[in-house]
């Protein structure tokens, strides 16, 4: 009989369980199963958006999206069209109901315990194929699913319970392989960031818009300083390159914003007669709350054991 067996919702970046169905077997395909959803959700951060691992008697199918993962257990013979479309449902409920941060900001292990009650009423709908005729459209997954099928993780690319063997690298586009990925991910953006991103372009425009009247006014005023254009443009690469400090994992990265934003004190200091107290204050203080946010911004460790 082709049925879902059990789904849980995790977080990315830690493998953390938000929620889970209640599972009753104690069999030892099940037991093993839940191996591999333990080694899955400490691989998440390092795999495609939609993924099928089958195992036997068993398939573990799961979709990633905005920082939380929905993963599905069902028998091998259970439709992947449907299997999908009931993560697309979770996905969905579970996007409606809670906010960003509160996933983001979840300590406790399965702190959304109360989800349960959507997800196993969810599963029996699915389990039982003849209520889903008139309340779903499989069409469009089926179409999403042949343009974009999940990328099948094999067993032989599992290493031992404490983790995964090495995963060949390649391109992935839905059926090749997975993607190399030369930037470490970071962890997920906050509020606060996303504030210091803005001000940080903000502050390099405004650099590039007095270096072009200082160009102008050196070319109207030969006894103008040249300097002056080269402080104001040396801001404005300063603040594009905190943003992109922000935005992406490099070697060196912390050393890097220190030494920006010390570039960007050295450029204030330098055109204090051109700006008044309150500018110069403006340019430093977001240079440094920039700074202070790629600091905080760390990648993403190595995953905890949350005894999923």
């Amino acid at each position: 009989m082709s049925m879902i067996l059990s789904a849980s919702v995790v977080r990315v970046r830690d493998g953390l369980p938000l929620s889970a169905s209640t599972d009753y077997d104690q069999s030892t395909g099940m037991q093993e199963c839940r191996k591999y959803f333990k080694m899955l959700s400490k691989k998440l951060s390092q795999l495609p958006d939609r993924c099928t691992l089958k195992t036997g008697q068993y398939n573990i199918n799961f979709i990633s999206s905005l920082g939380v993962s929905y993963m599905m257990l069902c028998t091998e013979n259970y439709p992947s069209v449907l299997a999908f479309c009931f993560l697309d449902e979770l996905q969905k409920e579970f996007i409606t109901t809670y906010n960003m941060m509160k996933t983001n900001t979840a300590i406790r292990p399965y702190c959304f315990i109360e989800f349960d009650n959507f997800i196993q009423r969810t599963k029996q709908r699915y389990n039982n194929t003849r209520s889903l005729s008139t309340k779903m459209n499989l069409a469009d997954m089926q179409t999403e699913i042949k343009l974009r099928p999940p990328y099948q993780i094999s067993v032989s690319e599992l290493g031992s319970a404490n983790g995964f063997s090495h995963i060949p690298v390649g391109e992935y586009k839905g059926t090749g392989k997975i993607s190399a990925a030369p930037h470490q991910r970071l962890e997920p953006v906050t509020l606060p960031g996303i504030v210091s991103f803005v001000l940080s372009l903000l502050c390099g425009a405004l650099n590039l818009i007095r270096g072009f009247h200082a160009i102008e006014s050196l070319l109207q005023n030969e006894g103008e300083d040249f300097s002056y254009v080269i402080a104001f443009f040396l801001g404005t690469a300063a603040c594009l390159y905190q943003c992109y400090l922000f935005v992406y994992y490099t070697g060196w990265r912390n050393a890097k914003s220190f030494l920006t934003f010390g570039l960007i004190c050295l450029c204030n200091m330098y055109l204090y007669e051109l700006r008044n107290l309150w500018q110069l204050f403006f340019h430093v203080t977001v240079g440094a709350f920039s700074t202070l946010q790629i600091r905080l911004r760390q990648p993403q460790g190595k995953s905890p054991d949350y005894n999923v």
